[in-house]
């Protein structure tokens, strides 16, 4: 028997779980429509979705039953749940999903959902993830309903603009031709996002309405301009701007247009985030070598927040937790290491999250509960998920480009 001590107050600690320990679970197939594709492509989405939920032991294996059967599949009677589904379409092409949960003999839980249009399919699988996950009673996932947006790269200075769902089953280019990079959401609707665009006189900061698909132009500069961070109502940018050559950070108001210099260092000041409506976490080399600080918007004084690592950089703010990615090899003729690394403000552990390849741009998740990141490793671009109180890490990959950036 395995004896682990978790933390649950604090997500820098490790929580061990013993696999064998989680519920078992089975899934049924009941579908009355669509071809061996499309009925593959649900199932593993599900199965998929499950898996990251991180509270069962899914049986991997897609079996089929008629949907009012009496009884689970003998190879199923073991398992202490069976979740069970019927895809079908209707008159107008919607698909409609009919969902049991079965444990012993009992339906413990059903829902019916139902979309326009098959291809989005993928949401229908992280919704009905999202109600198992709140059936059982954990904390909530919203994440898993929410878009990615991100920069792919496509050829030199080529890049596509893509709104995603986590997974990266589902792919929407929104903007394509020329060079466009570091997508981030305005808001958490989620209906508008600012980017870069680097195809002007100056790197240009422009702004997308997804709604009515207008773009309009919000501020060039020399240099650089980057929105690295909106703020919770999406009323303040956090721009890295370099009209004088090098980068600082400025603070930018939407409605007024005013725009507040917030860090003055002589060297490089980047990648401003939100802590709060005063407090802001950037990278700078004032140490002469990137690492982690934080700073009072209204105030001079600076405070350094990382002491491991001597190339710390793309860091993401959460309450009490800072997630950096930090240089673990210095190799000069081979490809380095770079993992990503978690600290809370109110102790001194740091738990490391990855273990290989190149691990950058990591966001959490609006409730915390998760971390979304980039994973570059031996020519594989990914999506990848950390579930921090379950200690699991997932990956999606990129069937082909590469990922520049991205936001969730």
């Amino acid at each position: 028997m395995a004896i682990a001590i978790s933390y649950a107050s604090d997500a820098t600690i490790e929580v061990i779980k013993k696999a064998d320990s989680l519920p078992t679970l089975a899934i049924e197939d009941s579908s009355v429509s669509y071809d061996e594709t499309f009925k593959n492509k649900f199932f593993k989405s599900l199965l998929a979705d499950l898996n990251v939920l991180s509270i069962f032991n899914v049986d991997r294996y897609h079996r089929r039953v008629n949907y009012d059967a009496s009884s689970v599949l003998v190879e199923n009677k073991d398992m202490n749940y069976v979740l069970r589904y019927k895809l079908s379409e209707d008159d107008n092409l919607a698909l409609s999903v009919e969902l049991k949960m079965i444990s012993g003999d009992n339906v413990v839980f059903n829902k019916k959902y139902k979309v326009n249009n098959s291809n989005i399919y993928m949401f229908v699988s992280h919704t009905i993830a999202y109600d198992i996950n709140e059936f059982m009673g954990e904390a909530p996932v919203e994440w898993m309903k929410r878009k990615v947006i991100f920069s792919r790269i496509v050829g030199p200075k080529k890049s596509e603009l893509v709104i995603a769902d986590y997974t990266l089953a589902y792919q929407h280019v929104v903007v394509k031709g020329g060079f466009n990079i570091f997508p981030k959401w305005a808001n958490k609707e989620q209906n508008a996002f600012y980017y870069s665009s680097m195809d002007e006189n100056k790197p240009t900061l422009k702004y997308v309405d997804i709604t009515s698909a207008k773009s309009r132009v919000i501020k060039s500069s020399d240099g650089m301009m980057i929105c690295s961070d909106v703020n919770d109502d999406g009323s303040k940018l956090l721009l890295t701007m370099a009209p004088q050559g090098q980068p600082d950070i400025y603070l930018y108001d939407v409605k007024t247009e005013n725009i507040k210099r917030v860090t003055t260092y002589g060297g490089i000041d980047v990648g401003g985030q939100f802590m709060d409506n005063n407090s802001i976490v950037f990278v700078s080399d004032r140490l002469g070598y990137p690492n982690i600080f934080s700073k009072n918007i209204n105030t001079s004084s600076v405070e350094q927040m990382v002491y491991y690592g001597k190339s710390n950089a793309a860091c993401s703010v959460s309450g009490k937790y800072i997630v950096y990615k930090a240089r673990e090899s210095s190799e000069s003729f081979a490809d380095n290491t770079f993992n990503l690394h978690l600290i809370s403000m109110e102790t001194d552990f740091i738990r490391r999250l990855t273990a290989v390849g190149v691990n950058e741009f990591p966001r959490f998740s609006v409730d915390s509960d998760a971390i979304i990141f980039i994973k570059n490793y031996k020519a594989q671009s990914s999506i990848g998920i950390i579930r921090l109180n379950h200690n699991k890490n997932y990956l999606f990959p990129l069937k082909y480009g590469k990922v520049q950036s991205m936001d969730w």
